[in-house]
């Protein structure tokens, strides 16, 4: 009898899942193994997602396709009930296909069972999120004993977890990315710097406003302007940031054409910093371009005809 305490790596490898690419596969891989399944797999659908077209992952090379056959039911109709399954139960295939049924006696016959899935274990979670999971095995003979089943049961409310905090995860990247894309738009980035003034991390944006301006470099990856008066604001400002014990952050304009300005802010918590060792964060904004670059925004702004934008 397999139990979870005797399989404590299981849990681990389905907790770490979210954080793997392929994502969870070292748990389907050891579930697999564990079960002497010829196919293990995950399906998931986030809330909101269109019913019949859930994401697959799976451990196996055999028959993976004829697996996902179970999972395009709302898209075929008199297809197996897999969206249906009550949450929390361990289902087998004589639950999936019913006897008589033409389209079933089909997919059983023409699909799973050459595929060598005459045997299939499933269990459905809901997250609380309002997304939903299968865990499913599969194999020909000899078909799951009772402890298989157990398994998948005990594992159940640990999936729902996992699976909860992948689409957490897979929600704070897409905010993420459109911050990003907003911070692109507006020229805006930042720049990690250490104790000692050197560069640790920068954001796209800022990378792009370096690369492309001719204010701002780096030089042995300490982060330097080229106006030596801004240079020594800059070397002043982190210097006075190191030593206050109450430091507030500085803003340094340093370029009008272009316009560039930074702003300097201390980190006052380690666990917030964007990487180790970082201790004063650079907010970066600015234009690669010249004012005299810049008449098409203008005319935007203010409603002004083009020849009208660049007298301005």
């Amino acid at each position: 009898m397999i139990t979870i305490h005797e399989n404590a790596d299981l849990l681990g490898l389905l907790y770490q899942g979210p954080f793997e690419q392929p994502l969870w596969g070292s748990f389907l891989d050891r579930l697999r193994a564990e079960l002497k399944a010829g196919l293990a797999s995950i399906a998931y659908l986030p809330a909101g997602r269109t019913p019949g077209d859930p994401v697959a992952l799976r451990s196996g090379e055999r028959a993976a396709p004829e697996l996902e056959r179970l999972f395009d039911a709302p898209l075929r109709p008199g297809g197996p009930p897999v969206f249906g399954l009550r949450a929390g139960r361990v289902y087998d295939l004589i639950d999936l296909l019913e006897p008589g049924n033409p389209d079933h006696d089909a997919l059983r016959a023409g699909t799973l069972e050459p595929a060598g899935l005459q045997h299939i274990r499933s269990i459905r979670v809901t997250e609380k999120g309002g997304g939903a999971g299968w865990l499913t095995v599969a194999r020909a003979d000899p078909d799951f004993s009772a402890a298989d089943s157990a398994l998948l049961l005990r594992l159940a409310a640990h999936f729902e977890r996992a699976l909860h905090t992948h689409f957490a995860l897979e929600r704070e990247r897409s905010r993420a990315s459109v911050a990003a894309g907003m911070m692109e738009r507006l020229n805006f980035g930042w720049i990690g710097l250490d104790a000692a003034g050197c560069m640790i991390e920068a954001s796209d944006g800022a990378q792009r406003l370096l690369r492309l301006g001719d204010q701002l470099r780096t030089r042995r990856q300490r982060l330097i302007a080229v106006d030596p008066a801004v240079d020594r604001q800059i070397t002043t400002a982190l210097r006075e940031l190191a030593s206050e014990s109450a430091p507030r952050p500085r803003a340094i304009h340093v370029s009008r054409d272009p316009w560039l300005d930074i702003l300097l802010a201390p980190v006052l918590d380690p666990a917030e910093a964007p990487a180790p060792g970082v201790t004063t964060i650079v907010y970066v904004q600015g234009d690669n371009r010249s004012a005299a670059d810049r008449h098409e925004q203008l005319a935007d702004l203010c409603g002004l005809r083009p020849s009208e934008a660049r007298l301005a």
